[in-house]
């Protein structure tokens, strides 16, 4: 084998298409078979330009005089495939002739590959907007269902340690006659309802500082002195109650459907901690949840009724009442009073 047979061996083994072509008229002086697979054969006469589309007599022009090589990639429809070849063309000198050198190199697999990664690149780039998305709306769900402090220790560890909190002041609030409107009214209407009062409760929570835990039907359940110390937190749920009872008051001006509620409030231990495995929900429990449920149902419709230790916190800010001494289920013998208020010194705008 001679060594021109052993070089295009090895230049077709590396996948390698070579040709020279003659600097004055830009015909081809050689041309290997790679290069005549992806190009075609080059009958007498042809040239360069004839033969790679897209390829200009500047570009030989800047290589035979030497200013600079050129190096491209040109796409060739070959057997119904689009093959993507590199050229690079150098300058040569041959006696006193000036060749072109020109290697080539399909690149295709390169290129598709280069576009299948890209694909997966932006299919993931999806994935993970879309995952940052859902994490962001299970955040926000979770952040409904707990404080943010507990969400967070739940994130952090899997699991929340119930805690156990000793000044925590409770609103309980529920409807009257509320077993008979659900009952003569459509069940989306009610829901409709209820979804905007809570709604509006919530804002007011949040604006007093308490923390609403859960609805229970008609019935809603906010804290204040938990997760996090409130020195304040009788005010605070007193001033809650009022505030409920002031929008539900404006609301009944203007709506068809009229909504009055009876409010209790509570004060002492409560336990705090997620309840359940699967479908999670931040709860609480103890006495003072238990005083605020069982003055809520002591008092009349539109009112707000408390434990008589609670006046010394609450008599500078709301006119107080003594409803005198009562037997409450579970509790015992207890003095109560009534809350309402006082001036215009607790009203926020709402």
């Amino acid at each position: 084998m001679s060594i021109e047979a052993i070089n295009e061996s090895l230049l077709r083994a590396i996948g390698v298409g070579v040709a020279l072509v003659r600097g004055s008229d830009g015909s081809f002086a050689f041309y290997n078979s790679s290069f005549a697979e992806w190009f075609g054969e080059a009958e007498e006469g042809t040239t360069l330009l004839q033969v790679i589309d897209g390829l200009t007599s500047e570009n030989l022009h800047d290589v035979a005089s030497g200013a600079s090589n050129f190096s491209g990639e040109f796409k060739v429809k070959r057997k119904r495939r689009t093959l993507v070849i590199a050229v690079t063309i150098s300058a040569a000198q041959a006696n006193d002739e000036v060749l072109l050198v020109v290697e080539c190199q399909n690149i295709t697999r390169i290129r598709e590959l280069e576009a299948m990664i890209e694909t997966y690149s932006n299919m993931v780039e999806r994935n993970t907007r879309e995952l940052e998305r859902e994490k962001e709306r299970v955040e926000k769900l979770l952040l409904n269902l707990m404080p943010r402090s507990v969400y967070e220790e739940f994130k952090t560890f899997g699991v929340v340690t119930p805690q156990l909190f000793d000044n925590v002041a409770v609103v309980m609030l529920d409807f009257v006659d509320f077993t008979d409107f659900a009952a003569r009214t459509d069940p989306t209407v009610t829901l409709g309802e209820l979804n905007d009062i809570f709604t509006a409760f919530d804002r007011i929570s949040e604006q007093f500082g308490c923390e609403r835990i859960k609805t229970i039907g008609d019935a809603y359940l906010a804290v204040a002195g938990m997760p996090d110390p409130t020195p304040d937190a009788a005010l605070t749920v007193a001033r809650c109650a009022i505030r409920f009872i002031r929008y539900l008051e404006r609301r009944n001006e203007s709506h068809q459907h009229k909504w009055r509620a009876r409010i209790g409030l509570g004060r002492g231990a409560a336990v705090g901690s997620v309840v359940g495995i699967q479908k999670y929900v931040y709860d609480v429990f103890g006495p003072a949840v238990n005083m605020a449920a069982r003055l809520q149902i002591l008092a009349k419709p539109m009112t707000v009724v408390a434990p008589e230790s609670m006046t010394y916190e609450l008599v500078d800010e709301f006119q107080i009442d003594e409803l005198g001494n009562f037997d409450v289920k579970g509790l015992g013998e207890m003095d109560l009073i009534e809350i309402n208020s006082l001036s215009n010194t607790a009203r926020v705008r709402f």
